[in-house]
């Protein structure tokens, strides 16, 4: 008879056997993979229990999976496989209408000729209106600043006294002062890896949700952005104004959910 195959034993283990076989030759006990991977222990224990409903959504799976086999020097292909957690589809993207140019150039000489007319409309029935009245003010003012002729040389006359010229009013046409706008901040997606990442703005609407893969680049300026989240961390560069983030501190079983403020500081969701 012959010997066993062990290449084929070995191939028709389970994921979390593997895991387990090649965590106990490399001497690693499961607290020793948790703080190594910066997991909790119950999701290093489900990973080899292949409790896969303890740990939520496929792309999690997937990420945490990849993680430990990486630790452990196993194939991540090999072990996604052998685990068969669907690959997570990337969202649909749906083009917008194209809109021609001539027709915004037309849209935008449109607008401006209403608000045009709509000036004129205005302003000629008031400048008609009040041009007599300025006309008679013009005049008036006119015999004011004639010059008066002076008889105190004269014998017998009377001393009159020359008005004062008037000084005239000029208003000031210094332009205002603008303060300068500050530096818009930036944030830049860098993938080393294939990663699920969801970016929200402000107002609470998504920004992007997709599968971004490895070497995949986005950028986003910081006032738009409200929160963001990396389903597996490890792939993930954030970097702000090009000083790369440390996401260690976000971190829950290689998942990076975190909220950011007005100056581009990163802040634990639910904080």
């Amino acid at each position: 008879m012959m010997p066993p195959d062990h290449n084929m034993a070995d191939a028709e283990q389970g994921c979390g056997r593997r895991l387990r076989n090649a965590r106990e030759a490399a001497g690693l006990s499961i607290e020793d993979v948790a703080t190594r991977l910066r997991m909790p222990v119950r999701v290093v224990e489900s990973l080899e229990a292949e409790d896969w409903n303890r740990l939520g959504a496929p792309v999690y799976v997937r990420g945490q999976l990849r993680s430990y086999s990486r630790l452990l020097g196993l194939s991540t292909a090999t072990m996604q496989a052998v685990v068969g957690v669907a690959p997570v589809e990337p969202v649909a993207l749906v083009p917008r209408t194209y809109v021609p140019r001539m027709r915004i150039v037309a849209e935008q000489f449109a607008k401006r000729l209403v608000y045009a007319v709509i000036t004129v409309a205005i302003a000629l029935p008031v400048w008609l209106a009040t041009r007599p009245h300025l006309a008679t003010q013009g005049a008036a003012s006119a015999s004011l600043d004639m010059p008066v002729v002076s008889t105190a040389g004269q014998p017998g006359a009377p001393a009159v006294a020359r008005p004062r010229q008037p000084v005239p009013l000029v208003a000031s046409m210094a332009p205002v002062a603008q303060r300068a706008g500050s530096a818009t901040a930036a944030l830049e997606l860098r993938l080393v890896d294939d990663s699920w990442v969801e970016i929200t703005g402000r107002d609470g609407q998504v920004i992007e949700h997709s599968l971004l893969r490895a070497g995949n680049t986005r950028s986003f300026v910081v006032g738009d952005v409200g929160g963001m989240v990396f389903g597996n961390a490890a792939a993930v560069e954030l970097r702000l104004n090009g000083a790369r983030q440390d996401l260690a501190p976000l971190l829950r079983a290689n998942v990076a959910r975190f909220t950011v403020s007005s100056d581009g500081s990163l802040v634990p969701a639910g904080r």
